[in-house]
């Protein structure tokens, strides 16, 4: 083996250096949009049946601060939030959802349940169950859009319960780490099942792609990029294909919504805020795979491992979320570890026990 330099970690370094100083410029600069003169974000309704879950109960807040996209006509954006039923306990959850993704996982919700939580979830605007017609599916120009929405579910929630544990997968595991760490004292415990913390790829990969996102995204934010689909993971979930689990696949693909500029450079500024050190001030629980894989056809690894995310670079990340990180890692464990195997599953909701036994008793 030669023991040339590989000029391409060199090229990497530098450009990863040069993204981490335009990330820091560019956020400095973006200003909040004042909607002092808009209409009033609101409930739309009492709590009535849910669409998609039976015993499930669901309620809409409408974002009038928050106007559609040009591209997707007038109108204003929504997000849905649910609950397994009416309070009867003190403390309660709050699950935010990943990207092609909304909250139809009932089982996870009567974990909880039996824990002494009250179980709530959100589809986040553009996401399930506030998907309106002709929206762009889970587009985001900053993952600071949720935090309205989030701020009016966590006043509700709150109005019956004492206390209040976060929970996010994926993209909203990002998603909730970064709200978290904004709204300190709001949380008992923040809980990340494989939280999309940082970026998978090659060193050049990691470095190249944020750049030129921000590129693209100032030039054409919403187009959607002609990215190779993979299926594995979605026929490895449901029971119309090698799965166990049913859901609307109108809401969660199989393949993936259209990835878009936009939403991209949302993601790697978010990342980039995760990678200068967060502070959140409440327990944090991250439970990821033990092993990511990218296979290109059907095998065990399919059904055995995370095929979304690094799950060696959100471990080695996972320390820069706060003061108090416990980190869980699953052999066998899928993308979203509670839709992994019952062996697997059984696992992961004891180390919940575990963990809320131990710092949220």
């Amino acid at each position: 083996m030669s023991d040339e330099p590989d000029p391409r970690s060199g090229l990497a370094s530098l450009i990863s250096s040069w993204r981490h100083i335009w990330s820091r410029a560019g956020l400095a600069q973006v200003d909040p949009v004042d909607h002092s003169d808009s209409p009033t974000d609101h409930w739309l309704a009492d709590w009535q049946a849910d669409v998609l879950l039976p015993d499930f109960q669901m309620r809409q807040y409408e974002l009038c601060s928050q106007p559609h996209l040009p591209e997707e006509g007038a109108g204003h954006l929504r997000a849905t939030l649910v609950r397994r039923h009416s309070p009867r306990h003190r403390r309660a959850v709050l699950y935010i959802h990943g990207w092609n993704e909304y909250f139809f996982q009932a089982h996870v919700a009567a974990v909880f349940d039996e824990l002494g939580f009250d179980f709530f979830a959100i589809d986040l605007h553009r996401y399930g169950r506030s998907l309106q017609d002709g929206e762009l599916p889970g587009y985001m120009t900053d993952v600071r859009d949720y935090f309205p929405e989030l701020d009016a579910v966590v006043a509700e929630v709150r109005r019956d319960h004492d206390q209040v544990l976060l929970y996010g997968h994926s993209t909203g595991g990002l998603i909730a780490a970064l709200y978290a760490n904004d709204r300190p004292h709001k949380f008992i415990g923040v809980m990340l099942n494989s939280p999309w913390i940082d970026l998978q790829g090659s060193a050049l990969f990691r470095a190249l792609t944020p750049p030129l996102m921000r590129g693209l995204a100032m030039a054409t934010p919403t187009m959607a990029l002609p990215l190779s689909e993979n299926d594995l993971y979605g026929r490895s979930l449901h029971r119309d294909y090698q799965g166990e689990w049913d859901y609307d696949l109108n809401l969660k693909r199989i393949s993936s919504q259209p990835i878009r500029p936009g939403w991209t450079r949302a993601v790697v500024n978010a990342q980039d805020r995760v990678g200068s050190g967060l502070h959140i001030d409440a327990p944090v629980l991250v439970v990821t795979s033990s092993q990511s894989s990218a296979p290109k056809t059907w095998g065990p690894l399919v059904t055995s491992t995370d095929l979304a995310i690094d799950v060696e670079r959100v471990a080695a990340r996972a320390y820069r979320l706060g003061w108090h990180v416990t980190l869980v890692r699953l052999v066998g464990a899928l993308h979203d570890v509670s839709l992994s195997s019952a062996q697997v599953r059984r696992r992961f909701f004891d180390e919940i026990r575990r963990w809320v036994a131990a710092y949220l008793a």
